[in-house]
């Protein structure tokens, strides 16, 4: 498996693809005034403890405060309804599971020690979004190359995607002979087959940072940032750059010379997998990933057998629907159908990592009556999914032929990263018609003309429903004779599709109201 990253900077946003086997399987979108704030740490404030919503909110300094349910409180100095039984089990279980929680899970009504004005120290685990603030946990935890270091707490974890026992045995005793009974390290997949002496520099590098982070706090007054996380770029290469990647491409000489610089730090042996890309030619156009960022921005998808996705994204849900388009089987109804849902499990499951979506998600497949079919299209999804790093939980095919999941968020959609709400339709994907137009046209004359007695009027519109209104002239007349009133039309460029503009002619175009979609009332 041939895996390949392309990193371009300009100077709106930088972006990061990673291309596998020649597909595109991921994409990452930073904006450059704007970086992201997963993975910060923030000494922040208590704002506000409310056990009925099971969560408090936290002034990080951040324009909104943070979000820190009850559930992301590990630490057990500020749970008030743990035990020592219930600590010491809990213990027990982190030390032979590998578990990170201090205290059972799914507790339906946990108590904590917070109070108003308390200082805590809190991570950011979800970007804030759609007006919320970001979504924090109070289980630190500081990434390195090899290791994470999670200060409070003691346990060993070793990721899952080490299955070799005998490796998981010698990692084990290696960090088992560093790391301070205090503190907490898991060891990541990159760690395998690595040197004592590295795992050692990464370990040394994670608790020198650690103490930096807490001298920091101690000279700060009030909220602070006392640990900011790599930027996007530099945290990919962090936590995506394994053996199996080939080669990274960047074209951006202060960011090669940054990567490569850290490369040396942590793993000199990979530092000759950085290119310079040194054509004039945009890098992502070269690779062609540039026309795939495009149509990663609409909802249509095609499939290579003719049928084709539409994905749409709401405030609480992803809905994909499946359609069989220009597909032309040449077998049974069923037996179409069932190629098709499992031709989309690959394509939904490389969407959603694309294009990041999360939360809920409902998939419309084709309906299937066979039982048997409906069980191996799930399984495929499930498939697929494995191969995303964010988290998901999968349902079996409803009789409907509807099938939800959840995926993780930590990030903006791609969507929400590369494009805005449009101000005309605001948020709507579409725009009023002309005759509920001339319609809206028709109701703000009659209220105007029920306290005016103005018998000349300019109507501006945008040039396109200008021509429309022209050319319907029996519509126009009828305004005109219902109202008692002359309106002239003329097309303004600067009005938009859906909005109207009157003047009084009388009073030397004197603007009488400019209408649009959030400003429909009369100006009299």
């Amino acid at each position: 498996m041939k895996k390949e990253i392309y990193i371009s900077e300009s100077m709106g946003e930088s972006r990061i693809a990673i291309i596998e086997d020649g597909t595109l399987i991921e994409v990452y979108v930073e904006k450059q005034d704007r970086h992201r704030m997963v993975g910060n740490i923030y000494k922040g404030q208590v704002e506000n403890v409310l056990p009925g919503m099971q969560a408090a909110f936290v002034d990080i300094g951040y324009d909104i405060n943070a979000f820190l349910p009850f559930s992301e409180i590990e630490n057990p100095a500020y749970l008030a309804d743990m035990d020592d039984r219930d600590r010491r089990s809990s213990n027990g279980q982190k030390g032979k599971k590998g578990n990170q929680n201090n205290r059972p899970r799914f507790q339906d009504n946990i108590s904590v020690e917070l109070k108003t004005g308390q200082d805590i120290y809190v991570q950011v685990i979800k970007e804030a979004f759609a007006g919320k603030g970001p979504r924090v946990t109070t289980e630190i935890a500081l990434p390195g190359r090899l290791l994470v270091l999670v200060p409070n707490a003691k346990y060993i974890g070793i990721s899952k995607k080490l299955w070799d026992k005998y490796e998981r045995r010698r990692l084990k005793k290696i960090v088992s002979s560093l790391k301070d009974k205090e503190m907490g390290v898991i060891v990541r997949t990159v760690a395998e087959g690595k040197s004592e002496e590295l795992i050692q520099n990464d370990f040394n590098m994670l608790v020198e940072n650690w103490k930096k982070l807490q001298a920091k706090s101690d000279r700060a007054k009030g909220t602070a940032l006392v640990y900011e996380d790599l930027e996007t770029a530099t945290s990919v290469i962090r936590d995506l750059f394994t053996p199996d990647i080939g080669k990274i491409v960047i074209d951006s000489k202060k960011l090669y010379r940054k990567l490569q610089s850290y490369l040396e730090d942590v793993s000199p042996n990979m530092a000759n997998r950085l290119e310079y890309y040194k054509l004039k030619q945009p890098l992502f156009e070269s690779m062609g990933v540039e026309n795939e960022l495009d149509n990663l921005l609409r909802p249509k998808v095609w499939l290579k057998s003719g049928a084709y996705l539409i994905i749409e994204k709401t405030e609480a849900m992803v809905v994909v629907d499946v359609n069989s388009g220009r597909f032309v089987g040449k077998k049974n109804h069923e037996e179409n159908s069932l190629k098709i849902n499992l031709e989309t499990c690959k394509e939904v499951a490389r969407q959603l990592r694309l294009r990041d979506l999360s939360g809920l998600v409902v998939i419309d497949f084709i309906d299937m009556r066979e039982e048997s079919n409906r069980r191996k299209v799930y399984y495929a999804l499930r498939k697929e999914l494995k191969k995303d790093r964010a988290k998901v939980a999968v349902s079996p095919i409803s009789e409907f032929g509807l099938l939800e999941m959840t995926r993780q968020r930590i990030r903006l959609s791609l969507l929400d990263s590369m494009s805005e709400e449009c101000p005309t339709c605001h948020g709507a994907g579409r725009i009023m018609s002309r005759e509920t137009l001339i319609t809206r046209i028709d109701y703000w004359l009659r209220r105007y003309k029920s306290k005016h007695r103005s018998l000349k009027l300019k109507l501006e519109l945008h040039p396109e429903i200008a021509g429309f209104m022209k050319d319907n002239k029996k519509a126009l007349r009828g305004l005109m004779w219902q109202n008692f009133t002359y309106i002239s039309i003329e097309g303004n460029p600067k009005v938009a599709r859906d909005e109207f503009r009157f003047l009084n002619t009388k009073n030397g175009e004197e603007e009488i109201e400019h209408v649009g979609v959030e400003h429909k009332h009369d100006h009299g």
